[in-house]
């Protein structure tokens, strides 16, 4: 892997791996050649976003990354360090065809607030699938997922806690209707999809169809820490990861 300092220039728009186009946006797996070094043992095999392709001071070319996982993949993306990786193009595997993913799939919630954490949950469970989406724990932060709509996705899919009366752990689908422009905004640290949505149509854009896959809690903590899910949310989360491995594929299906 080279250096932070040696990539400082950009290089073509693509790069073509075992037949594959690759461009910002594609997606892959990471497969360093090296294993004297830890942090390459440990992104080994790891899923991965291109950012760019850049030229170093001798000529060499880079393909910068950052983590699918990252739940701040923004900082690589706005070029800050410990979040975007370099490797050449021959020590990345392509994932998917080499197509930029279509669909966001947001994990919202506060790990740390019960069953709030369900929808980070099944974000955290899904990171490493090869599902032609890109999958994000956006946890509480609104403002971010408000910006991260404005990307070229062709649907989002939301994954969130909340109450509407059912026994806890009852998965629910909803496709509301697109918010009009205006009223209360989003705030940095509050995550409300209907404020978010209706922040993303004030700042330009938003995904065409927008689906939310709720989950009844059986707890949600408000005046203290409790960095855990009970037991009913907690049997809904393979149902869940499920549910959205189909729903992923149906909208890639319906836009095909």
């Amino acid at each position: 892997m080279e250096t932070w300092s040696q990539t400082d220039r950009l290089g073509p728009a693509e790069v073509i791996v075992d037949g594959v186009r690759l461009s910002p946006g594609s997606r892959v797996r990471l497969r360093p050649k090296s294993r004297a070094d830890i942090l390459d043992l440990a992104l080994n095999g790891r899923l991965a976003v291109i950012e760019s392709v850049e030229r170093d001071d001798v000529g060499g070319f880079h393909v910068g990354v950052t983590l699918a996982a990252d739940p701040l993949r923004d900082l690589g993306e706005s070029r800050l360090p410990c979040h975007r990786f370099f490797y050449s193009a021959e020590e990345l595997q392509p994932v998917g065809g080499g197509c930029r993913p279509r669909v966001l799939v947001a994990g919202i919630g506060n790990v740390f607030l019960g069953d709030d954490g369900f929808g980070v949950e099944v974000v955290h469970r899904l990171a490493d699938d090869d599902l032609p989406a890109d999958v994000i724990d956006f946890g509480s932060r609104g403002l971010d997922l408000a910006y991260a709509l404005q990307r070229d996705y062709e649907a989002a899919i939301l994954l969130d806690a909340a109450p509407r009366g059912e026994p806890p752990g009852t998965l629910t689908l909803l496709e509301p209707d697109m918010p009009d422009p205006g009223g209360v905004p989003a705030e940095s640290h509050g995550l409300d999809p209907v404020k978010v949505l209706r922040m993303a149509r004030e700042l330009g854009r938003a995904p065409a169809r927008v689906l939310v896959l709720c989950c009844e809690p059986a707890r949600l903590v408000t005046d203290d820490v409790l960095p855990e899910l009970s037991e009913p949310v907690r049997g809904a989360v393979e149902e869940a990861v499920r549910m959205v491995r189909a729903l992923v594929m149906d909208v890639l299906a319906e836009r095909a």
